[in-house]
């Protein structure tokens, strides 16, 4: 398909052909020649996030495609589904796999990608890492709400000892070992109203609250867990940083540029 005004730079927002009910946008620069993924958080701001990855699109030939992962898309205002990767009938993950294959075609980037999401979006991009590794050249975790930890002692979705069970595939530990990861949170991001997990919620389940109170906390949690298994990760905790995507977003470009120059090399 020839490409229009509308496909090169800041793109228009397109509907996901295998399923209208979710679209994307994109930055596409002159010769894209790799994929990266940002991923938007619970307020839903996937223009926005494009629109700051735009310099990083440029400066590294790539393509950043942004999902948009509505508000109660089965109609019963279910916010969080996008973040655990799953609700009835709908499989996230299997969603962001169709829109990346959609513009790999499209666009001739591969279909091999980084992925970045910040806050909720850091949520998808935690679990999706843990089902999908070998689809990753890099992952950037930015303040998740709640994580989910490489833990056999324990369920979906505090832990993975029953994830096949759940999504028909096990844990591809040496997959996920050459995944080079970095997880980001501001050091002030200390408010715990929104991310107390409490019985009466839809995702509870017991041990909810057990990697921490705070976001630092638990993504330090998850960082300890991840090199536990051999990951290597990259932690960084911003200095007076509240929940803002800004500064993780800034923070986050130069590891998946230095990341992407390394995928480059081995494949040159």
């Amino acid at each position: 398909m020839a490409l229009g005004p509308y496909d090169v730079g800041c793109t228009a927002v397109y509907a996901l052909a295998a399923d209208p009910r979710f679209s994307y946008c994109l930055y596409v620069p002159a010769k894209p020649s790799v994929l990266t993924v940002v991923v938007h958080g619970s307020p839903r701001t996937f223009m926005a996030f494009r629109d700051r990855f735009a310099d990083f699109a440029e400066a590294n030939d790539a393509a950043v495609l942004c999902p948009l992962f509505p508000v109660g898309v089965s109609g019963d205002g279910n916010a969080d589904g996008y973040k655990y990767l799953t609700e009835p009938g709908i499989r996230y993950d299997r969603v962001l796999i169709d829109m990346v294959e959609e513009v790999a075609r499209r666009w001739e980037v591969p279909k091999r990608f980084g992925l970045f999401g910040f806050s909720g979006g850091a949520q998808f991009v935690n679990r999706f890492l843990l089902l999908h590794p070998a689809r990753l050249w890099a992952a950037s975790i930015a303040a998740p709400g709640s994580v989910t930890l490489v833990d056999d002692r324990v369920d979906w979705w505090v832990g993975v000892r029953d994830l096949e069970a759940h999504f028909g595939m096990p844990l591809d530990r040496e997959a996920l070992q050459r995944v080079p990861v970095q997880t980001l949170v501001g050091g002030a991001d200390t408010d715990t109203d929104e991310i107390t997990h409490r019985p009466s919620r839809r995702y509870w389940m017991e041990g909810a609250n057990d990697a921490g109170a705070t976001r630092p906390q638990r993504a330090e949690a998850l960082r300890q867990s991840l090199v536990e298994a051999g990951v290597s990760v990259t932690h960084e905790v911003l200095a007076g940083v509240g929940h803002d995507p800004w500064p993780a977003i800034e923070c986050a470009k130069p590891f998946l540029a230095d990341m992407l120059r390394k995928e480059r090399a081995a494949h040159a």
